[in-house]
């Protein structure tokens, strides 16, 4: 196995690891004290805490009895983790975190709770001892752990019907389904574990994976035990098992199944021998990428988050505002009655997707345990810095994480004052030196829709400036860095600094340089052309090659250096 290098692991972490930070500062400030007027956790989940925002990577593992979930961790850890009982029959009979620990120990589901600076379990309290009698965290010195959580769970069974109450499920004293949906929500990865010789779906099964609605990206389906049959007999299962998922999964998407045998012994059959093995690497390097791609997924789900807390806010308020003077209990039965209709409205009204609003029937059923007329006015002030975390802070921290994972913290992000040892000629060629918190205001008044705004919405701001349409229209081009006639914050800001840098008398280039590309449209080609520049290339430069390296800078970008 190729070994990791270890001095970009730990840059990595530190940029991660910064990264957290300013994502809890986020949250705190500008998402939390929403979250609090409007009762969010009433609704949905509690507040987050530090620790839920820090946490490592979790899996989820969910399958009916004896699908090798715990098998599946057992291998990944190389050897047993303590707590664990592998067995023919159910043998996990609770929810069990496997985290990282120095000593080999169990803890109770209450001390892992209480303590909610070390575990990000608090928000569990809220299923009563019911629950906590059926969890706890066990602690492995294994190297994986040191980068990813697992979270074991008790094998699905078929509902048991008791005394003519159909669907009563007796044996459990808590709610499995809720309980799923809690950690599905905090995981990074959900795994489900089949058979191969027992493909059926029994009803809570069937009831727990609805409750992965919203988290379908994050769903690996997975064919175990599959090394004790031949391929013609691999092919009818694959079949069978898609036609199964069919039934539950309800959308057009294949979801992509991978086939294996995830235990401890050889695996079994040579005739498919290479192909589950081929099929264990892909779904293990995922699995390892987790934490390389875990900043990533912790600011999507705060983005996801973010916009819940938006549509809840202006649905809290839209019935309030509907509630009359008389006749209060009539209405408000009437509102709930017809709540898809009021969600239609206030996505008329505040131009939101309905793709954002929350499930109809969930949120009925809370509202059914409310006063209308106690819920609060919209807070102006707290929407706005909703919206310019959505609009303008996600962007810029998703910005130092491209999709390929290439880019590298530059020398201004690691020091706020290297920016003035470059040449202020060409300083304005640097997108650090781009004010994105500047133009966010006037970024946010022009009512973005999903974090942009059309080309006749951008006019105006552009045409005030004054200067001539053939110019504004180079800077279009410019700044429309993804060319799909739209604006985000970024290349909002880039054209406003591109119209000032024009009214200083800066002559513009002909095409946009590299260092003045949005972080977040980069990618790997920062750099990437060593004719082009780049911001560590300018401050690496000895002070007596400065001058050299400007003038052969703008050669290349066909611009003057000093203003005309």
């Amino acid at each position: 196995m190729k070994k990791l290098n270890v001095q970009e692991q730990k840059e990595t972490d530190k940029l991660f690891a910064t990264s957290t930070d300013a994502l809890k500062s986020l949250y705190s400030t500008k998402i939390k004290p929403l979250e609090q007027l409007t009762k969010f956790g009433d609704f949905f989940s509690p507040t987050l805490t530090d620790a839920d925002i820090a946490a490592k990577p979790m899996i989820l593992l969910l399958g009916q009895y004896s699908t090798g979930k715990t098998s599946f961790i057992n291998y990944l850890l190389e050897k047993p983790f303590v707590g664990s009982n592998v067995a023919v029959e159910p043998s996990t009979d609770r929810f069990n975190a496997v985290m990282h620990g120095t000593d080999d120990r169990i803890l109770p589901g209450n001390i892992v709770c209480v303590q909610s600076q070390d575990f990000p379990f608090k928000g569990l309290e809220k299923f009563g001892n019911g629950f906590m009698g059926r969890f706890q965290c066990s602690l492995s010195n294994a190297p994986i752990l040191e980068k990813v959580s697992f979270i074991d769970t008790p094998g699905v069974l078929n509902i048991i019907t008791h005394g003519g109450n159909e669907g009563k499920k007796v044996g459990r004293s808590y709610d499995f389904p809720q309980i799923v949906e809690w950690f599905a929500e905090r995981s990074d990865m959900i795994l489900l574990l089949f058979d191969a010789h027992k493909l059926d779906i029994s009803d809570e099964y069937r009831e727990a994976i609805t409750k992965l609605k919203g988290h379908d990206e994050k769903i690996r389906i997975v064919l175990n035990k599959a090394d004790n049959i031949n391929a013609q007999q691999l092919l009818r299962v694959y079949g069978g098992l898609m036609w199964s998922l069919g039934r539950v999964i309800t959308t057009p998407e294949v979801k992509k199944v991978t086939i294996g045998s995830f235990w401890s012994g050889p695996l079994q059959n040579k005739e498919t021998e290479n192909l589950l093995y081929s099929e264990m690497v892909d779904l293990i390097k995922d699995i390892l990428l987790l934490p390389k791609n875990g900043a990533i997924r912790k600011v999507n789900d705060l983005v996801k988050r973010s916009r819940l807390v938006k549509v809840h806010a202006l649905i809290l308020n839209h019935l309030r505002s509907e509630m009359p003077v008389f006749g209060k209990e009539k209405k408000q039965a009437e509102l709930i009655a017809n709540l898809d209709k009021e969600f239609q409205k206030i996505s008329l009204m505040s131009r939101i997707p309905m793709g954002d609003f929350p499930d109809v029937d969930h949120y009925r059923t809370v509202l059914k345990v409310h006063d209308f007329t106690k819920f609060p006015k919209i807070n102006e002030k707290m929407l706005a810095q909703l919206n310019e975390v959505l609009a303008v802070d996600f962007p810029n921290l998703l910005s130092r994480f491209p999709i390929d994972g290439t880019h590298k913290p530059s020398a201004y992000e690691l020091n706020p004052f290297a920016l003035d040892e470059v040449d202020e000629n060409i300083r304005w060629t640097l997108f650090e030196n781009v004010d994105i918190s500047a133009f966010a205001p006037l970024f946010n008044s022009l009512n973005p829709i999903d974090g942009k705004i059309q080309g006749q919405v951008a006019k105006g701001p552009l045409f005030q400036s004054g200067l001539p349409n053939n110019i504004l229209a180079h800077i279009w081009r410019l700044s429309d860095v993804d060319r799909d006639g739209k604006m985000d914050i970024e290349e909002f800001a880039l054209a406003m600094h591109l119209v000032n840098v024009k009214l200083k008398g800066y002559e513009l280039p002909e095409t946009l340089p590299t260092t003045l590309i949005p972080f977040s449209k980069r990618g790997g080609m920062f750099g990437s052309n060593p004719n082009q520049s780049s911001y560590q290339t300018i401050l690496n430069q000895p002070p007596q090659q400065q001058q050299q390296y400007q003038q052969q800078f703008i050669n290349n970008n066909n611009y003057d250096q000093q203003p005309q």
